[in-house]
């Protein structure tokens, strides 16, 4: 697997990630990967037009400069572009460009630009959306920030929660980028705006869409209220079917986006030509619904209206579900309905809650789910993967002990095999020092035999039924749904010979996809595949983060290096033999108890994992290149499946992490 080839990392650029494979075979051709170390100078502001840049692995500063002040606009991370307004304009570059650690870029030089852009068109169609984020009007002032993004807050009927939706979305946006927010509250010319009051704000200018005439550059200023949460708000009024009042918005629009960041549009729930007008204005439109079929059901007539009536892209439209109405309908049968995924779900808030729950109750369900949206759109999203190991794995339960003392913020976890069940656990709510509790279940060497239940070794030498148990006995019937964080488990194909990231069903079932080892656990079926080990192709499923969009990730590499393993197995040889319990050595299994007895004298289950293992290691490296903070806890000492030794094991963990706290702030900081 080549984890860093031009064709996966085109794939994972979203402006290239539905082109056709001769489409990206083109670019593959025309582009290179380079490397620049820290401190080095990508372009300079004034120099000319020269490449395209995409951010493949490190950090980028985008900064501007006058005299000999300079002002950092933005800190780009993996899968960021940048140098394209230069490109497409012929201009020099707005902005100076320079690698803040060691960074490798994707670079396609301009006249190979030029080139891609005349045989893939469509690509330059694309691009439009992000100049239009881009471009500041420099007649105005100097420019203060790189991009800016507009998200329409919308719903297909009243009282949605749209508005409450809306305000904690950008207070949650404020506090978790630190970056610059409005709200547009817009309203008929009949109604009365409720967010001044939300807000703490006495007094508030309105401006009247359908009877002003349009704005001068320096009077956008007039009507902004500031508040006391450090985001800004501008009330609107508009006249139905009016479309001077969307023209006029148009330009206010325009004016807003050289100072803000974010701007939250709350748009009233009005089937109304104007207001489809104004949404497609967005970069993105959140559409609220509640769990109610009917309710679904409109927001799907809504959904499809806008694709084909209005040409609205499907991606721009994210579908919220607010579960301010009680529901018996299921997660899977609400997506039914809906025809897609929902991107995500707000909890029901208590009928005296606050307005600003993401200030004044930030550890409610509501506050809660408001600052995951928030840390998606503002791409500061923390994934944390855990590796394959067996014991090694409770090395996991000693990181995420620092992780939960350090309030270290994780928005997205991802495991294999072993990893997939400290995963899953602490998803689940529990604990380290819970997980490190059910972990004491193992009492000493003997106790592995708990979870061991042989088979007729066609498939593999154990059938998995008591470590399902075992994994019932914690998880029980829980799916992903239920989960308090959203989980990736990675297990691996049989058929496809490729990685499958579960993410639907039930969470024991897909744990034991991803804990069954070749030639030691049967292959499990999950649906209509045959799933072996995740360890197998992603001992350290750092790619399918990447995949997802995740900026930061931090890795936790268990597995021992080459040299580690070949020489703890030369010491086993010497002084290991597994000795079968008393239970299993009175059975009778037609002549098989012999043969299997005898090769575990031998050490069989230590020759395969030691074999798996050596392979692993050299995939967790490459895949460790892909990560921002890899946390390798030195495990010399300890054996694979001695997991009544957790604590010791967890102990390494803790230390490893505590070792690394600094890069793990500077990482969550950036």
């Amino acid at each position: 697997m080549e984890l860093l080839n031009k064709e996966l990392v085109l794939r994972e650029v979203p402006l290239f990630s539905s082109l056709s494979v001769r489409e990206i075979e083109l670019i593959r051709s025309r582009c290179e990967l380079v490397e620049y170390k820290k401190g080095a100078l990508i372009y300079e502001e004034g120099s000319s037009p020269s490449a395209f840049y995409c951010v493949v692995l490190g950090r980028v500063e985008i900064l501007t400069q006058a005299g000999s002040e300079k002002t950092t606009l933005e800190y780009l991370h993996r899968g960021r572009y940048f140098g394209i307004i230069s490109l497409l304009t012929n201009e020099p570059h707005s902005v100076t460009a320079l690698a803040i650690n060691d960074c490798l870029l994707l670079v396609i030089r301009k006249e190979d630009f030029d080139f891609i852009l005349k045989r893939i068109p469509r690509i330059a169609i694309d691009l439009s959306q992000t100049l239009s984020r881009r471009l500041k009007r420099k007649d105005i002032h100097q420019k203060s920030i790189f991009e800016s993004t507009i998200i329409s807050v919308f719903s297909s009927y009243s009282r949605a929660g749209k508005t409450i939706y809306a305000l904690n979305l950008a207070l949650s946006l404020k506090k978790e980028t630190r970056k610059s927010v409005v709200i547009l509250d817009m309203l008929p010319v009949d109604q009365a705006h409720s967010l001044p009051r939300r807000l703490g704000v006495a007094q508030v200018k309105t401006f009247d869409l359908s009877k002003a005439d349009s704005l001068r550059p320096g009077a956008i200023r007039e009507l902004v209220s500031s508040t006391a949460f450090g985001i800004d708000l501008i009330c609107f009024h508009y006249a139905f079917s009016d479309e001077s009042c969307v023209q006029k918005l148009v330009g206010i629009i325009s004016l807003l986006v050289n100072d803000y960041h974010y701007l939250i549009l709350d748009l009233p729930s009005i089937m109304d030509r104007c207001i489809f007008s104004i949404l497609n204005q967005s970069d993105m439109i959140h559409t609220l619904t509640s769990p109610d079929e009917v309710d679904l059901k409109r927001t799907r007539h809504l959904k499809e209206r806008l694709i084909e009536e209005f040409s609205f892209r499907e991606d721009k439209i994210k579908v919220i579900i607010n579960e301010y109405k009680f529901s018996k309908i299921s997660h899977e049968r609400q997506e039914n309905i809906l025809g897609r995924h929902v991107f995500a779900t707000l909890p029901r808030i208590d009928f005296e809650a606050s307005d600003c729950l993401v200030v004044d109750k930030p550890e409610c369900e509501y506050a809660k789910a408001v600052r995951r949206i928030a840390r998606q759109l503002g791409e500061c999203q923390v994934g944390l993967v855990l590796g394959v190991g067996v014991g090694y794995g409770f090395c996991h339960v000693g990181v995420l002990k620092v992780i939960e003392e350090e309030k270290i913020p994780i928005d997205v976890i991802a495991g294999s095999s072993i990893g997939s069940v400290i995963a899953s656990l602490w998803a689940a709510g529990y604990s380290s020092s819970q997980i490190l509790e059910i972990a004491k279940e193992f009492k000493g060497p003997q106790h592995i035999w708990g979870l061991i239940d042989f088979t007729f070794p066609a498939l593999g030498l154990l059938k998995g039924n008591k470590l399902h148990k075992f994994l019932k006995k914690h998880l029980g019937n829980k799916t992903f749904y239920d989960l308090k964080l959203p989980l990736k488990i990675i297990a691996s194909d049989v058929r496809m010979k490729e990685p499958r990231v579960i993410d639907r069903g039930l969470i024991v079932d897909a744990i034991m996809a991803s804990t069954a080892m070749p030639g030691i656990f049967a292959p499990f079926k999950f649906k209509d595949e045959m799933l072996f080990d995740g360890g197998i192709i992603n001992p350290l499923p750092t790619e399918p983060l990447i995949k997802m969009g995740i900026k930061k990730i931090i890795a936790v590499n268990v597995t021992p290096t080459r040299e580690d393993i070949l020489r703890q197995y030369t010491l086993l040889k010497e002084k290991i033999t597994v000795e079968l319990p008393e239970d299993l050595k009175k059975r009778n299994w037609f002549g098989v108890k012999q043969h299997v007895k005898e090769g575990f004298k031998t050490n069989i289950l230590d020759i395969i994992f030691s074999s798996v293992e050596i392979l692993q290691s050299e995939v967790a490296q490459k895949e460790a290149r892909l990560a921002d903070v890899v946390l390798h806890p030195d495990t010399s000492g300890l054996y694979w499946l001695e997991l009544h030794r957790a604590a010791e094991f967890a102990k390494r963990g803790e230390e490893e992490a505590r070792r690394n706290l600094d890069k793990i702030r500077q990482l969550i900081n950036e």
